[in-house]
């Protein structure tokens, strides 16, 4: 066994392997570029070297780089995690000559499954159900409408060697066709280096379900069940569960025992993953093979018990797999949510900067621990005060919870979610929340198409339905009660001036252009005790119990009986004496009163914002990669202005309405704000 391996990657996944690794007593090497030297995984790991500046090309790609770290610090071996080098073939290769164990796949099956074109046909000699289509690299955008005329829309168009939603696109005509091939490919050069492109048939209504197997060196291989991995954004995973609630235990094990068959045809070694699409008649067609650890492991780890990571460090040092395919386990179900640093209320742009509070929920599941099951894990790479940089995905954690059946683990992720406290910058937690109260997301009645379909026009504050809107002003009116005792409690009061609590108050719900909701709301003690009350709100009584401190941003106690999480926070953008309440994906921005206050309030009078129409503005940060404008152009409305870059993915932004461009305030090159000018017209 390895005495000390390097982490060849950053974030959570390089958390995640050394937590791994000190259970076995394996002393682990990080590697960090400058913008990473304060994260997480440097300050957990045994030693840690500096490979160069922000950009990943110019520090996380450079294998001479990694390579020379693992040899200066008697690494001998190397885990890639995922991305960046990990399903590099010439890189595993490289580890192998130079007498460093790659703890992944050998080189030649990375480069067999690497290409998407030669892996189909791999798949298909092997026995693998493959999709139809053409899978040779096709060289021009008029070859590929021809060949998706020949197929049939709508087709799929990727990327050979695409990955994590780069390089894909779906069209249904002839001009979606030919936009897509040329994007594609100009994505996949700037991403991969390498620009071939293919086209196969789109399978509607589709799943996605992957497979994930196990392999060792000794020609043994094992598949552990599989994870639904349908709920996506843009091609992106956002909730991952297993097992699947769609697919029949036939399906299972025939989808099983094909990727079995793949990964013997390619001698795979250590953990990897079968992709498959999945029709709505339980069908299914090999996708691709992801020769590397996948994002969304760890519900694997929960319904099997077994340590990927631990499986894979062993294979790499040459031990037999401790497994046979009839031990494998599937126990309860395990469902992980992505927690990604993007404003879902502004088309999910990325959103970087300081994490002012990062509290994660409370944890009951450990990284590398397979013993303490059916509770809530987070893995995460980062921590209260770091960093989020532009330079990377925008992923910074993942939830993960195990429950004893989907329903179980579904109210375990609402209430985890209630309890993780993100701020400084925007996180998709409320569109979590709202996926995992959907009812079609309950029922297990969706397909990869689902977020596309229910939030066609984008996600907005009201696609988060509160089971009980009243419990967020009963709540507001609790903390505001709680506050004024213990005013009230205060000595040295002056005789007529002392504070009174009250018990009659108005809870103000600020709204979208001065909409305010006023509802009244009466508050009693029940008990005699301080942190406990009746709150009355439209004719429903509340039970509120609580002993969180009136500084604590998470409130935790009782309502009528029943347990409860929520998130509260003094002082808002809109209003410094607001309370922003957040429960269940819906957050409300309130200030509690008297009713003589409230009356008042209700006849000030609405101060517009000021008119912006004018101004192109920076929707998030990042890099300002173009700006396609001069002053004294004419500009269409719909025609592109500027394109700016943050966690590997490029914005286009669009001009809102015709004109004459009068300035270009911000040069190209320029790291931008949120909101800062571009352009502005006449």
């Amino acid at each position: 066994m390895f005495t000390k391996i390097l982490i060849a990657n950053r974030g959570e996944i390089a958390c995640r392997v050394i937590a791994t690794a000190h259970k076995m007593g394996i002393q682990t090497v990080a590697v960090y570029s400058e913008a990473d030297k304060e994260a997480r995984h440097v300050q957990l790991a045994d030693e840690a070297v500096l490979i160069g500046p922000a950009a990943s090309r110019e520090s996380y790609l450079v294998a001479d780089k990694i390579i020379a770290a693992a040899k200066a610090t008697g690494a001998q071996a190397i885990h890639p995690g995922y991305g960046f080098l990990s399903e590099n073939a010439e890189f595993s290769k490289r580890c192998e000559d130079e007498g460093i164990a790659f703890i992944g796949p050998r080189h030649f099956s990375i480069a067999a499954m690497g290409d998407k074109i030669e892996s189909k046909k791999l798949a298909g000699a092997a026995g693998v159900n493959c999709i139809p289509g053409v899978n040779d690299a096709i060289e021009t955008a008029e070859k590929a409408v021809e060949i998706a005329k020949g197929i049939g829309y709508p087709v799929m168009i990727k990327a050979s060697a695409g990955g994590g939603g780069k390089g894909l696109r779906v069209a249904f005509n002839d001009k979606e066709a030919f936009e897509g091939f040329t994007s594609c490919r100009n994505e996949a050069r700037n991403s991969f280096g390498d620009d071939r492109v293919f086209i196969e048939k789109f399978v509607e209504e589709p799943r996605h379900i992957e497979i994930q197997v196990l392999g060792d060196s000794h020609g043994n291989v094992v598949y552990l069940n599989e994870r639904e991995c349908s709920i996506q954004r843009r091609h992106q995973k956002v909730i991952e569960e297993a097992p699947s609630p769609f697919i029949s235990e036939a399906t299972r094990k025939a989808m099983g025992e094909q990727a079995v068959q793949l990964a013997k045809a390619v001698k795979y070694q250590s953990a990897g993953t079968v992709e498959f699409v999945v029709g709505k008649d339980q069908s299914f067609y090999f996708l691709e093979m992801n020769t590397r650890l996948q994002v969304e492991h760890p519900v694997t780890e929960a319904i099997t018990g077994l340590d990927l990571v631990e499986m894979m460090i062993r294979v790499a040092a040459g031990e037999k797999l401790p497994i046979e395919q009839k031990d494998v386990q599937r126990n309860g179900w395990s469902i992980e949510c992505r927690i990604n640093a993007e404003d879902p209320f502004r088309n999910f742009l990325p959103s970087t900067g300081r994490l002012v509070r990062f509290q994660t929920p409370r944890q009951t599941m450990f990284q590398g621990n397979t013993t303490d099951l059916y509770g809530v894990r987070v893995d995460t790479g980062v921590q209260d005060g770091g960093e989020i940089p532009m330079f990377y995905d925008s992923m910074i954690a993942k939830l993960i919870v195990h429950g004893k059946d989907r329903n179980d683990a579904i109210a375990k992720m609402r209430e985890a979610l209630n309890g993780f406290v993100i701020r400084g910058i925007s996180s998709n937690i409320p569109f979590q929340a709202a996926l995992l109260a959907h009812p079609r997301f309950v029922s297990g009645d969706f397909n990869t198409g689902f977020i596309a379909e229910q939030y066609s026009q984008g996600f907005r504050a009201e696609d988060v339905p509160h089971d009980d809107h009243d419990f967020l002003a009963a709540l507001a009116a609790f903390v505001r009660r709680k506050s004024r005792e213990r005013a009230a409690n205060l000595s040295g009061q002056l005789p007529g001036y002392d504070v009174k609590v009250g018990q009659d108050y108005a809870v103000v719900e600020l709204g979208k252009a001065g909409h305010n909701r006023y509802v009244p709301v009466h508050v009693a003690e029940f008990s005699g005790k301080h942190g406990e009350a009746h709150i009355t709100v439209n004719g429903k009584t509340y039970a509120i119990a609580s002993n969180s401190r009136l500084n604590d941003i998470r409130i935790e106690g009782t309502c009528n009986g029943q347990p409860f999480t929520a998130q509260i926070e003094r002082g808002t953008l809109k209003n410094p004496l607001a309370l922003q309440v957040q429960h269940n994906g819906t957050r409300i921005e309130a200030l509690v009163m008297s009713p003589r206050m409230a009356e008042l309030h209700k006849l000030m009078p609405y101060k517009a914002p000021p008119d912006l129409s004018r101004f192109v503005l920076s929707p998030m940060p990042g890099l300002l990669v173009d700006v396609s404008v001069q002053p004294g152009q004419k500009v269409q409305a719909g025609e592109r202005v500027a394109v700016i870059e943050a966690m590997k993915m490029e914005n286009v932004l669009f001009a809102a309405q015709d004109g004459v461009v009068k300035k270009v305030v911000a040069a190209k090159g320029e790291s931008l704000t949120v909101d800062q000018m571009i352009v502005e017209f006449e």
